[in-house]
Formats: structure tokens, sequence, C-alpha cells
């Protein structure tokens, strides 16, 4: 069983694989038999990382067994087994294996942090048989020593995740050989940041006396090399400490093996937002004045400010920021340069002044050097900046997971290469999200994928926030850094199987996945931190946020049985990983559709009913604050205290309780009825077609407090009611669907009647009826209520061109997936796109004729440097080409804004369709990389809501629109 730079196996497959390698005539390697622990040598001279992990895998056999191995540093004379951790170059002993033949270091020595884990019969005199570990470099040696405490059946989330070690009397490895390879990707880390949580929770639990410190950081390095990261930017905002006020703290760093970097607007490895105040204070100007951050005013004192720093962290492994922002993440200051072309002359004097600093402080062990080219420094750099070829440019996101801008062949070709910083959590415009992981992770496979394809190897950092909330999501970014090719587009629901099972056994892992997976695309809908009031139509479409609201109940219905089940020990992180993140989101999912439905019972006159709506969303946001009580207070023993808060203090909040409106009771009642598509009363009529067989409501309600009595009777004995009569004081939603083997075929009118405190009111029904069999011999997507909607990935072909072509990627977009033209190095279409461009071909049946638009909703990408297009056609009419959102603006209420908000972008064109039947919509590849979730034509009945309609009827991709639409929303 050997691994090609892979994870390691699940702790549940090694029975089987023990079994496999008996079958082989191999035996497994134990650790651990009969009460005693097989001891765990390291050499003496090997690096101080290399022997604190090996006392890492000393304490997790202990953690599996109870029993703890001898950690030793000198050979012992006699050993019948022993564990032989080290690193070619600085353990002999392993060195004289490799000269003897002994020990397969092909694809190790000479690579990037690669391992291999082997059994070597009589490695040394008087030691039977060994299982060497060895790596190539000290992280090499340190990864190995992880994955076999991983294979032992220790998660790296074993603490920070509350993840329960499966005791074991005896513990044995497969004597398989095991290698890891060298990563994809050179720098794999993390940026802690606008971490109030997490500085809470640290004051609290970890270090009183501090605001995150040594001990709290020893945790993240620890889960940063257990995850197969070597890389940090600390944590930088005003309620934290400073990385370099303990000393302690680089020096632990490198005792780990982390290599130290800081973000954007911290230059050299100085936070401006503490040190350059003090610093400015000791050296004011001649006339006794503070000097200002301002390379134009003060280029002296923030010389020497930056070479301070390189001085006292010249000893450590770092990775030294180039270039300058304004202090705590704001906009350059030049108060002697006002244009463009004078700032790139600033730019390019700090970046050579910061490059004679390290050459002069640190020499030749300054590096890797990084130059991020991030919001308004992009405009500079792309308006000429020169940053020396050695240095690696990082290019960031739009904070929304959207690649801005990648490399182009001249940036590829640079010695110091190209790297990433991305966003899994933000603070900002338009919009911010840390509470929940909440991006899709076939989102950040398609993107990371993308970047991989443009060359960016050298580094990816990716912004955590608080580090818990983001497990998942940060799992899955460091495993796609170690192996990108791992996962393809149809598999990320493998590595979600893969990774739940890691934490919770295999028998729940699919179900776990799939939960995970519907958390997600709930999430790509509206991210739950961006929800607000009046987003999701109470009343099109079945109820559009009833029917998400459903959604989530479901999915919550599953988390809780899947919880259930589960042994006691594996609860808390059960709790924290899975039920937390679909509780909370959908409670505050919850609080804003009671108060949309609040909002709208005041303006339809209800009367009780209208404060039962508020009495629901007021619940459902004291439900949500006692889940999160309930996580910082009780789980885990109350260990997570102050950890989890939607509502921080000095930071963006996630959206709190909605305002809600309460009537005064009266001593009346009275009769209201408002039917689906319609805010008040019934002037819509409700839709029904027998394609798609559908489910329409009537809320009838009470204007009042007082009971009334109501009767509902319909004008046709095949109009079915889920109620016919009853009492009420607040409201009752009535179901309406056709009996379809006694509705005549034709286009029918019918009316449900609904009588009580003396008034009549009377709901119109339009029934559209082409009969059973021309339901069955339809083919393609069936028109049907004003509108056709598809799901994109449901094409009835793909046409490749021009060595690209579209291809499914499962689990990204609203629906079950989104199509992507690939790959994405491929070169734009310039013309002739319906000859040129890949293309996919919808079948649809129209029964209207007329031009009418058709939307086609994106996933908005961008491209800085480019356009983002793709083209649209019916039949073969002449093609058009629709132009999305390329650039980010950064600003609020614009159209990047809107689409990060919402997801997707929206793009209209305009088709005819002359005749009703059958025809084919095509839509173009016109730039790569474009990835398109759903297609909407509305041929003059579509009602304006947020998401797409529910997908139309399809005899083979949608035979039931109405179960796949989920039409069942809340009975209140």
């Amino acid at each position: 069983m050997t691994a090609v730079g892979a994870a390691p196996l699940l702790p549940a497959v090694l029975p089987a694989a023990a079994a496999r390698a008996a079958a082989d005539g191999r035996s497994d390697f134990p650790l651990v038999e009969g009460g005693a622990a097989v001891e765990v040598y390291v050499d003496a001279g090997d690096d101080p990382a290399v022997v604190r992990a090996a006392g890492d895998l000393q304490t997790d056999i202990e953690r599996v067994t109870g029993v703890r191995p001898e950690l030793r540093r000198t050979l012992p004379r006699r050993a019948a087994l022993l564990v032989l951790v080290g690193t070619l170059g600085a353990s002999p002993v392993i060195d004289q294996l490799v000269a003897r033949g002994r020990l397969d270091v092909s694809r190790v020595r000479g690579r990037w942090e690669a391992s291999v884990t082997q059994v070597v019969a009589r490695p040394a005199p008087g030691v039977d048989r060994a299982l060497v570990i060895a790596g190539s470099d000290r992280r090499g040696t340190v990864y190995g020593v992880y994955d076999t405490c991983e294979r032992i059946g220790v998660s790296p989330w074993y603490w920070w995740a509350d993840v329960p070690v499966e005791r074991r009397e005896t513990l044995s490895v497969p004597s398989a050989t095991f290698k890891r390879y060298e990563p994809s990707v050179r720098y794999r880390g993390i940026f802690i940041n606008d971490e109030q949580n997490l500085t809470t929770w640290s004051h609290r639990t970890q270090e009183p006396d501090k605001n995150i410190g040594p001990e709290t950081y020893k945790r993240v390095f620890e889960l940063l090399l257990r995850l197969k990261a070597n890389y940090l930017w600390p944590a930088m905002h005003p309620y934290s400490d400073f990385f370099n006020k303990y000393r302690e703290n680089p020096e632990l760093a490198d005792r780990y093996g982390i290599v130290v970097g800081s973000s954007h607007p911290e230059a050299l490895l100085r936070n401006g937002v503490h040190e350059w105040a003090p610093w400015a204070e000791e050296h004011r100007g001649a006339d006794g004045g503070l000097p200002v951050y301002d390379y134009t005013v003060n280029p002296g004192v923030i010389s020497d400010y930056w070479r301070a720093r390189a001085r006292e962290n010249a000893a450590y492994e770092s990775s030294w920021t180039i270039g300058m922002r304004g202090l705590h993440d704001s906009a350059l200051e030049t108060k002697n340069a006002t244009t463009i072309p004078e700032k790139v002359a600033v730019m390019n004097d700090i970046i050579a002044d910061q490059r004679r600093i390290l050459a002069e402080e640190v020499g030749a062990a300054a590096e890797p050097q990084i130059f991020i080219p991030y919001k308004e420094v992009l405009e500079l750099y792309n308006a000429g900046v020169q940053v020396p070829e050695d240095i690696t440019l990082i290019w960031p996101d739009d904070n929304h997971g959207n690649m801005r801008q990648l490399p182009n062949g001249t940036e590829r070709a640079r010695p110091g290469g190209n790297g990433i910083y991305y966003h899994l959590s933000y603070w900002g415009r338009p919009k911010s999200y840390l509470w929940l992981d909440t991006t899709q992770l076939s989102k950040v496979w398609q993107e990371l994928r993308r970047v991989y394809e443009h060359g960016v190897d050298r580094m990816w950092i990716f912004n955590v926030g608080d580090v818990k909330s983001i497990e998942t999501g940060l799992s899955f970014a460091m495993d796609m850094a170690w192996a990108v090719d791992r996962w393809d587009a149809d598999e990320v629901g493998g590595f979600l199987a893969e990774w739940a099972g890691k934490q919770f056994g295999r028998r729940h892992a699919r179900e776990i996945a799939a939960i995970r997976t519907e958390y997600y695309r709930l999430g790509a809908e509206k991210r739950p931190e961006f929800i607000d009031r009046g987003v999701f139509s109470p009343v099109h479409h079945g109820d559009e946020g009833g029917r998400r609201m459903a959604a989530y109940d479901r999915l919550l219905g599953r988390a809780r049985a899947v919880g259930a089940e589960l042994p006691e020990a594996y609860r808390d992180a059960y709790y924290e990983l899975v039920e937390y993140p679909v509780h909370g989101a959908y409670l505050m999912n919850l609080k804003y559709y009671w108060a949309d439905r609040n909002a709208l019972a005041v303006r339809q006159g209800r009367g009780a009913g209208t404060n039962r709506f508020a009495d629901l969303a007021e619940a459902a946001h004291a439900e949500e604050v006692a889940i999160t009580r309930r996580y910082n207070t009780e789980v885990a023993g109350g260990k997570w205290d102050g950890i989890v808060n939607p509502y921080p203090s000095q930071i963006p909040k996630a959206p709190g309780r909605p305002a809600v409106t309460r009537i005064a009771r009266q001593e009346t009642s009275g009769l209201g009825v408002a039917a689906e598509g319609n805010e008040t009363g019934a002037g819509r009529p409700l839709s029904f077609s027998s394609y798609t067989r559908d489910r329409r409501f009537i809320d009838v309600f009470n204007t009042g407090f007082l009971a009334v009595d109501w009767a509902a009777e319909a004008s046709h004995p095949w109009v079915r009611l889920s109620a016919a009569a009853g009492s009420l004081t607040e409201q009752a939603r009535v179901w309406v669907e056709m009996d379809w083997e006694r509705v005549p075929e034709g286009t029918l009118d019918a009316t449900v009647t609904v009588a009580g405190a003396g008034q009549r009111l009377e709901v119109p029904l339009r029934v559209v009826n082409d009969g059973e069999r021309a339901r069955r011999r339809a083919r393609g997507f069936v028109e049907a209520h004003g509108y056709v909607s598809i799901d994109a990935v449901h094409v009835e072909r793909r046409v490749a061109r021009g060595g690209a072509r579209w291809r499914v990627v499962r689990g990204l977009g609203r629906r079950t997936g989104a199509m992507e033209a690939v790959p994405s190095t491929t070169a734009p279409v310039t013309g002739d796109v319906a000859t040129r461009g890949p293309e996919l071909r919808y079948r649809v049946r129209f029964t209207s004729t007329g031009t009418f638009p058709v939307t086609v909703f994106r996933l908005p990408s961008l491209d800085e440097r480019g356009q983002r297009r793709l083209a649209v056609a019916l039949d073969d009419q002449p093609v058009t080409v629709l132009s999305g959102q390329a650039v980010a603006t950064g600003n609020r209420g614009d159209a990047w804004a809107r689409n990060v908000e919402d997801g997707v972008e929206r793009l209209t064109a305009q088709v005819t369709v002359a005749e009703p039947g059958e025809h084919v919509l095509r839509l173009f590849m016109v730039d790569p990389a474009i990835a398109v979730d759903q297609i909407v034509i509305d041929t003059g009945g579509l009602p304006v809501s947020y998401l797409a309609p529910p997908e139309s009827y399809h005899p083979v991709f949608n035979p039931d629109p109405v179960r796949s639409a989920g039409l069942n929303a809340p009975e209140q």
C-alpha cells in the first residue's frame, strides 16, 4: 500500500490494510503489544523540529493505547523493534541505510518536504526490525511523523475540534512502504485575521495575561504541521498582541519548523497597528513632531523601523513582505506623490530600500520575499512597479473567493514564482463573512485549480479568520495545496466523505458529506452572514423563502439524526464541525424569514397572525443565541469560551435581530385571503400545468384576534384542497393541486371560493392540460407558467472546440453543480463564436412566440486584465455575446458587490421564438473558466424573485418538478 503524495489512510481502513498485507506475506509493524511500546529514536544531532514532532508521536501512541514509549537520543544496544526517525543529512543512521541501499529514497532525496516510511530489517547493530521515518528535510521528516500519527487514529483536529482518539490495547501500522512526495505548492499556510473571537477565547482560556501569545501559537503551529502546512501570517489587529511582542513566538515557530511571514500591510514583519506609534514616539523630528507613516515624508525613519525587525528576526526562517501600504490595512499614503506615475516611482524606491536592508541584515537567507498587489497596490503594479525577478508575486482574490488577476506568461517565467492570497473568511466590503465556514469547497477547488494551471505554485496563503469554524475548508485547502491533482471536478464530495470518515468513522461518512454539501449549497444561494430583509420572496414560486427554510429544516433533521447515532465521545466534535454550523445558519435565515412574513402580514392586514410571525422571528433569534452559548460554555466542558460569536464588538457583525411589528389586540375578527403570487388578494391567478403538476398555496387569515370559521370550495371536482374548512385565530395555508386524471384537456379556468365572517373571496385558477400523451412524448425542457428554467448541468449535448470544452463541477453553485469552460489557460474566442466556441445545447419546447429575455446565471469569476464573456443563441439565429463583470471594485452597491453578495451574476440577452415547438438553446464559451449555474427564459409570466424559479419539466432530468423543487414551505 504505497500512497503517492496522498493523505494518510483512514484509521478505519487499517484492519483491511493489515489483512491485505498479511495475504501478501507481509506483517504489520507493531507499535504497542502486551502493554509494552516500541521505543522511538531520534538522533541527537537532528533538527529540534524533528525531535519535537517525535515527541508528539510518543504522546499520540500514548493517547491511543495508554502506553507511552520511550523517546531515545541514542541507539539501543539491543532491540527487537524500533521506530527510527531522522532527516537525510542530519541522521547518520538514516544516511547509512541509504548508502547501503536499505532505504528507498527515490523521489524523496533532494526534494522539498518529502518523506518515506519503510520497515527495514536489521537497520543497525542489535536492532532486528525498524519502522524508519525519513525526510528529505526537517519538515519532510515532521510530516512523515504526523502521517504515522494520523494512521494510528489521531486526527489533526484532535485538539482544535475535540475529535476523539479511539483507544486500543494493541497498535500497529502496515509494513508496506509509504511515501509522501514533494508538495504541489511550496509554501502553504494561513492568515489569522479579524481574530477578535480567537483573542477573546485565548485570553479567557489559554493566557489570561496576553491576547494571543506563545501558548496559543503552540497549538496553531502543531495544527498547521498536522495539516501539512508550513507557513503563517500571525494575528495583527489592535485587540491582539503583535507576534514579536513575545520573543518566544518567533523562537517557537522556528523550533516547530513554521515559516513566519506577514500580511500585505506589514512590510518586513512589522506590525504597524502596534509598533509604529511607539517607534514614532522614539523618533520625533527636530521640531518635536511625530513622523507619519509616509515614505515620501519620512523615508529615513521608516527605513530604520524596517531594518530593526530585519536584524531582530534574521536568524529565523521567515518570509519577507516587500512593498508598502498604510497602517492597519489602509491605503498607501504618499503626500508628496499624487499621480499614479509618481506613486509607482515611490513604490520602486521602497522596494529598493527594503532589498538593501535584507541584503545587509539577513543576507542570502532572506527568502522567500513576497510582493502582494492588494487593492490599490494592484493598480500601481499594473501601472509599472518594478518587482525584482526573484520576488514571489502573491495574487489576491477579491476577498470573496474570486481571483482578481492571474500571472501572464512573463510573470509565470519569473524565478521568484507566483502565489495567492485567498479568503475563506473576510471582513470588509460589501459584506463580511466571519462566523461560519460557508465557501463551497467546489468553489475553492475551481479557483485553486485555475491558479495552479496558471503556474501559481510557490505560495498559497488562506485567510481563516479565527481558525475555528473553518475546519473543513482549511483541511480541503491544505489537501489541495499538497496534492492539487488528487481531487477532480466530480470528487470534492469524495474529499468530504474521506474527511468525515477520519473524524467520525466510515459508517456515517457519506451522510455527513451529503449534509455538508447541502449546507454549502444553501450558503451559495446566500451566505447566512449576508441575509437581510426582503431577499427571498414569501409569495412567489411556492414561497421561495419558505422552500429554503424547509430545505434547512430537512438538513438540520438529518444532521441531528446522525449526531444521535454517534457514540457519546464524538458528540462535541460533531457539534462543532457539523451540527452547530447547520443549526446556526438555519436560525440566522429563519428569523429573517419570519420577519419577512411579519412585514407581509402587516401589508395584508392580518391580525393575530402578525404577532405570531413576530414571536417566531424573535424565538429563532433567541434559539440562535442559546446554541452559541452552548458552544462556548458547555461543549467540551467550556473549552471554547468566547471562540464563537456572530456579533463581536469591534468588527462587522452577522445580521442581528430583525425588527418586527406587533399590533395591539382588538376584539374583532375578519377573513382575508392572499394567494400565491400575490402580496395581497388574488389578482394573479394560480397557475397549473400538466407538465409540472404544481402545488400552489392560498393563505387564509384572520384580520382580527377572535376566532373565525371559514370554508373553502372548489369550482370543479378535479381541484383538490389540502383543507376545506376550519376555525382559525391566526392563519392557515391551504394547498391547491389538480387531480390530473380527471382534468379535461385544454386551457381551463377554475376558482376556489373561501367564505367566512360574512365574506366570500374568490381565488382564480388557470389550468393548462396538454394531456398525458403529450407529457410522455415531450422532449427537452417544456415552457410553463410563462418561463423556462434550466439547471445548466442538465445539458443535452456538449460540443468541444479548439482544444476547449465544458465540464461538470459537482457541488458548485446554487443547484447540484455548474458547467465550467476549461482549460482555464485556453485562449478566448475572438470571432465566429458559433463555430469556434465550445458549446452547450439544451432542447426547449416553447408554447409561446415572441422575443424573450434569456438570463444566464454565471458564477462571478474575474479577470482584471481580460474579460468575462459567454454567448447565447437560439437555433441558428445570430449569437449574442454577453460581458460579465471582470473587475473587483471593492465598492458597495455596484455590479461587483451584487455579484459577490448573490454568488451569481445575471447576464441577459434576447432570443426570438418565431414558431412554437421544439428549439435548441445554445450557450458558448468566449472566455475560459466561465462557470454557468442556471438559465431562465422569461416568456411573459416570470415574477421578480431572488432565486431562479424551480426547474421546468424535463422527461429525463426533472420528471417530478414538485418533488425536486421542495414545494413544502412552513405551514404557519
